[in-house]
């Protein structure tokens, strides 16, 4: 018969110290981006301004799920993009081509993003003003 015993409290605390530690590394670095990076305080606006709109239309459900995986997927881009361009410098701190084409390519992905996103954004919209103006 298995027990729950002391080694077994031991290591779960173990486990949940890590998981801890682990958000803060997180919420270290999304306090990171937003102080270092210009584009991800952009981002923080526009992502208040998704969730403003969508609350004063009523957007909810898939819709409003939607919305939120736009915004996530902005993010993620961004988060990656800085990465990339850190480990660039780091490795590369001499101008190269090649790896100003690394970064330029980060950035096209963090373009494509947010293009999508606004897509997203006005397909989801869009009726919703079209019937909030009674059009």
């Amino acid at each position: 018969m298995l027990e729950f015993g002391d080694t077994d409290m031991i290591n779960m605390m173990g486990f949940m110290r890590e998981r801890i530690q682990s958000f803060g590394h997180a919420f270290r670095g999304l306090k990171d981006i937003l102080k270092t990076e210009h584009n991800a305080r952009v981002h923080a606006v526009f992502t208040l301004i998704a969730l403003g709109i969508s609350a004063w239309l009523g957007i909810d459900g898939v819709r409003f799920l939607l919305i939120m995986l736009a915004v996530a997927l902005v993010w993620i881009a961004e988060a990656f993009n800085t990465v990339l361009e850190v480990v660039v410098d780091i490795v590369s701190p001499e101008y190269s081509v090649s790896a100003g084409r690394a970064k330029d390519l980060s950035a096209a992905a963090v373009l494509i993003a947010a293009i999508t996103a606004l897509i997203i954004g006005i397909v989801i919209w869009v009726p919703a003003l079209l019937v909030r103006f009674g059009c």
